[in-house]
């Protein structure tokens, strides 16, 4: 069974560069630029771990995570937070939250597909 990631970061290079990354891995991936975004194609994907970015406009990564976690289908879907923040605050804003791994940018494919490995597994 191919597994599904949704990508939310409003860098659409970014995008890319994680898209790139997670299909050469054998990966579907499904794209949105911002947290309101990522909760329509919730909508209309079932994703088995989501890969979001902290700072995007309309709707943060923490209010994206914390509206992912009141959905019941989606309450024990992993999430990753990849971005530039590296403040200790942030990071536990994001834990409490329910973000299961925090990768800083710039970073390496094979950290991030590292961590989804792990996680989608779970």
């Amino acid at each position: 069974m191919t597994r599904t990631i949704l990508i939310v970061d409003d860098s659409i290079t970014l995008r890319q560069v994680v898209a790139i990354a997670l299909s050469d891995a054998g990966y579907q991936v499904v794209e949105a630029g911002d947290g309101k975004e990522g909760l329509t194609k919730l909508d209309a994907h079932k994703v088995q771990l989501i890969i979001s970015d902290v700072n995007m406009p309309v709707m943060d990564g923490i209010a994206f995570l914390k509206a992912i976690k009141q959905r019941p289908d989606y309450k024990f879907t992993p999430v990753i937070i990849l971005t530039t923040e590296n403040a200790q605050a942030k990071m536990q804003e994001g834990q409490a939250a329910g973000a299961r791994a925090w990768v800083v940018k710039p970073f390496q494919p094979a950290q991030m597909l590292s961590a989804v490995a792990k996680l989608i597994q779970a």
